[in-house]
């Protein structure tokens, strides 16, 4: 699903990334951990087509982000840290131009909508505008804009900050189901409970390089992931 090979990104003299190599398969939660810098967020960005990178390929389903952005675009959504949702846009509004870029029927968006707009309880709160929302708010707002055109592999940079625990239970479940019909999940997180009950398959990267990646098990053996981070940090 999706392919990262020998990424590097360098900032002037930083190197962001460094010669990055992943696969994220079909059915996988794939965790992505590291401390503040590590360059998990520039790694998904580039994911996303927002960040040229300097050397590597990124393809998904088989297409490059490089060659062939809008029809990898089509088939994925990323959400980042901190949702930036157009402030002048009702919530409703919002989820309609998203659905609109995705060619989605006035049907299925209606359904689609409906469906989470209740699950996340925000749909009395469609007809405000997102300038009134909280940041809690806004990142379901995103969520439901990234589930709306069901996208195959979906990204996410720390998608729990700023969610109630409800909302928290409810996306875990979400993001299960995407990998059951087939998809793939690609998230970072500081959250490492949350990564070792949900993720199949996790990577750590420290100063833009893979520490160590693999299974859950693989990865942490009889010690807690936190016990793991905190080892490789040292």
């Amino acid at each position: 699903m999706l392919k990262i090979t020998n990424l590097s990104k360098s900032f002037g003299e930083k190197k962001a990334v460094d010669d990055l190599t992943l696969h994220i398969r079909p059915g996988e939660i794939y965790g992505f951990i590291g401390h503040n810098g590590a360059g998990k967020t520039t790694t998904l960005k580039s994911i996303a087509g927002i960040l040229r990178f300097d050397k590597g390929e990124i393809l998904i389903n088989g297409k490059s982000i490089v060659n062939e952005p809008i029809e990898c675009k089509k088939m994925m959504a990323y959400i980042p840290d901190n949702p930036d949702i157009y402030d002048f846009m009702t919530g409703i509004q919002y989820l309609n131009f998203v659905a609109d870029i995705f060619g989605i029927s006035a049907s299925d968006r209606q359904a689609r909508i409906k469906k989470y707009a209740d699950l996340f309880e925000l749909t009395s709160d469609l007809a405000q505008p997102v300038s009134a929302y909280s940041h809690g708010m806004k990142q379901k707002l995103a969520i439901i804009s990234a589930w709306i055109h069901e996208p195959k592999l979906i990204i996410m940079d720390e998608p729990f900050v700023g969610l109630d625990p409800k909302a928290a239970h409810l996306l875990k479940g979400m993001m299960r189901e995407v990998c059951d019909n087939g998809g793939a999940i690609f998230f970072s997180t500081h959250v490492l409970e949350v990564a070792e009950k949900l993720c199949d398959k996790v990577a750590v990267i420290k100063g833009g390089k893979l520490i160590v990646s693999g299974t859950m098990e693989e990865v942490k053996g009889d010690e807690s992931l936190e016990s793991v981070f905190l080892e490789l940090e040292d």
